[in-house]
C-alpha cells in the first residue's frame, strides 16, 4: 500500500470543521453538517472507488481556515500523486484546494509525525468595516497597544499549564502545552498574532488572541498575562474571538 501525503488549503466558512461528525446534525435541516474531511473523502471515493480514511495533522474547528493543512491516506491505486491532485481539485468545491500530493514514507503520519503547528489570528484594525475579507478577519476598529501586546505575549513562551485558555471540551485533556514561538506584528491595517506550538487545546489560539486584544485595548493592565496563566481558570482570560480570524498556516515535520 502506498502512503499519500496531501497539503490542503481551505476556506472553512461553510464547514463544521475538519472532522466528519456523523452525530452532529444541523438543527435547521436535520442533515449531517459538511466537513472538509467528508468532502475530500467523497472525492477520493469517486476517483478510487474505495472508501478512504484521511488522517489529518489535527482538527480545525467550524469556520477556521487553513493555508497548509496536511493529511495522509493509504491506497493501492497506481495513479501518480499529480494525477491524484488534479483529479481531486476537479471534484472538490471551490473553497477546498489540494496544493500538493506526494509519496510519503511508510511510517509517516500527518498527526503523529508533526513536530509543531503554526496558527495565525488576523485582526483588521481600521475604522471601516471589511467587505471583501469579512469571512477571514476579526474586525476591531479601535486603537490597540501593540507594544504591550508583544510584551505580554512573550509570557506564554515555553511549557505551561494553559488551562486558563482551554475551552470546555467533551473529553478530559491535560492542559500542559509548549509554545515555541509567539509574534504580534502589524502589516498596515492588519495585526497578525502567530502562535507555534507542539499542540493546541480546544479554542486555545482564539482565547489567547482574545486576551491579547483585551490587553491591547487597556481593559487588562500590564502583567495580566502572567496572572491569567498562573490562575489556571478560564474565567480570568479574555473572550474567545470568532473562528473566521484563525488560520492554520503550516505544519512542521
Amino acid at each position: 500500500m502506498r502512503n499519500i501525503k496531501l497539503t490542503i488549503e481551505y476556506d472553512g466558512t461553510r464547514y463544521a470543521g475538519w472532522q466528519v461528525q456523523n452525530s452532529h446534525k444541523s438543527q435547521v435541516t436535520g442533515h449531517n453538517l459538511k466537513t472538509i474531511q467528508h468532502e475530500i473523502e467523497t472525492a477520493l471515493y469517486k476517483m478510487l472507488h474505495k472508501k478512504i480514511y484521511l488522517h489529518a495533522s489535527g482538527r480545525t474547528d467550524a469556520g477556521v481556515h487553513a493555508r497548509a493543512q496536511v493529511a495522509n491516506f493509504r491506497t493501492g491505486s497506481r495513479l501518480t500523486p499529480d494525477k491524484l491532485r488534479i483529479g481531486l481539485n476537479a471534484l472538490l468545491p471551490e473553497d477546498i484546494s489540494v496544493l500538493e500530493a506526494e509519496e510519503a514514507q511508510e511510517a509517516f503520519h500527518s498527526r503523529f509525525s508533526a513536530k509543531s503547528k503554526v496558527y495565525r489570528y488576523t485582526i483588521l484594525n481600521r475604522s471601516a468595516k471589511p467587505a471583501i475579507l469579512r469571512q477571514a478577519v476579526y474586525f476591531y476598529p479601535y486603537p490597540l497597544n501593540l507594544k504591550l501586546m508583544r510584551k505580554e505575549a512573550r509570557v506564554l513562551l515555553g511549557r505551561h499549564d494553559f488551562k486558563s485558555f482551554q475551552a470546555a471540551d467533551k473529553r478530559k485533556r491535560g492542559a500542559v502545552r509548549r509554545i515555541k514561538r509567539v509574534e504580534v506584528k502589524r502589516d498596515k491595517e492588519f495585526i497578525h498574532i502567530d502562535l507555534e506550538a507542539e499542540g493546541f487545546l480546544y479554542n486555545m489560539a482564539r482565547n489567547i488572541a482574545g486576551t491579547l486584544v483585551e490587553i491591547g485595548r487597556g481593559r487588562f493592565p500590564e502583567g495580566s498575562m502572567k496572572t491569567i496563566l498562573l490562575a489556571k481558570n478560564r474565567k480570568f482570560a479574555g473572550p474567545t474571538l470568532p473562528a473566521k480570524g484563525l488560520c492554520l498556516l503550516k505544519v512542521m515535520y
